[in-house]
């Protein structure tokens, strides 16, 4: 089963990637971002802005999945991609007044549209997982050399941050977050629930930047203790777990900090999620593709 061409896939590709990203947006509550209640630890974000954001990358992801069409793992394609991404952040911008909503998703999602538009037929989603991380292995030789808040966190506290987590094959996604996410849907719990499990997961196991950023390494060990003990306690669908959900709100907001990272981790997960063959989900409308 084949692509008809670069420009259908890139439009599939775009419309899904757009999706995970309200998705996540929309999940409420989400303890120290933007949801649909109220804005967490951003008093530069709304949700109104969330999904403006998103609907502004579609150009972005679609150019991605064109440009990496039938392409394997290069440095050429490395900087094509970036490229590609860094109009995307400018569109981005523009669209939300100058505040960053959605530059680590640019970065996962368009790593993981390149990977799946790369081959050419329906493949595992750890294949498509461990051929965006051969992409990102590549170092992109025209970037600017201005550091990053991602950038200077990982220096300073000696994480992997969002490359290292691409550059393995996203890890958290694949051997926890995916697992945690069907897991919850076997259980029975509803979809939101579902979502809101596996956030937690990765925020108890993501060295998420964003909180480091910050608040600090105080900041990342007290979230993730209050997240591991939401699990302890059962999950959010018990009501000590969902009552926890209150206290991890409370530590990240003492802090000023927010799960950006983890959230971004988030909408990798729908992604693929979406995506994968053996999801109910069709990965390519069968109007987009030859057999």
């Amino acid at each position: 089963m084949h692509w008809k061409d670069a420009e259908s896939c890139g439009k599939a590709l775009s419309e899904l990637a757009v999706k995970a990203l309200i998705e996540e947006a929309e999940l409420t509550p989400k303890p120290g971002l933007v949801d649909r209640k109220d804005s967490g630890a951003h008093n530069d974000l709304n949700f109104e802005k969330m999904i403006v954001s998103a609907n502004s990358l579609k150009s972005t992801f679609r150019d991605i999945g064109i440009a990496a069409f039938l392409k394997k793992p290069s440095q050429e394609l490395r900087e094509s991609i970036a490229e590609i991404g860094r109009h995307g952040e400018k569109k981005m911008f523009e669209a939300t007044g100058g505040t960053n909503t959605h530059k680590g998703a640019i970065w996962a999602l368009g790593l993981l549209v390149a990977s799946i538009a790369g081959q050419s037929q329906r493949t595992s989603l750890e294949r498509i997982a461990n051929f965006a991380g051969e992409i990102a292995c590549f170092i992109d030789r025209k970037a600017t050399q201005t550091s990053t808040n991602g950038y200077n966190v990982q220096k300073r506290f000696g994480v992997q941050g969002a490359r290292g987590e691409a550059q393995q094959g996203f890890p958290h996604v694949m051997e926890v977050a995916l697992p945690v996410l069907r897991e919850a849907r076997e259980r029975g719990l509803t979809e939101t629930l579902a979502r809101l499990e596996t956030l937690i997961h990765l925020i108890a196991r993501v060295d998420d930047t964003c909180i480091l950023h910050r608040g600090g390494m105080d900041a990342l060990t007290s979230a993730q203790k209050s997240a591991e003990t939401i699990i302890r306690l059962g999950g959010v669908s018990t009501l000590e777990g969902w009552r926890g959900l209150d206290q991890l709100e409370k530590t990240l907001l003492s802090y000023n900090a927010s799960p950006g990272g983890s959230a971004d981790l988030l909408a990798v997960v729908l992604f693929l999620d979406s995506v994968d063959a053996k999801n109910s989900s069709a990965l390519i409308p069968e109007s987009l593709i030859t057999v």
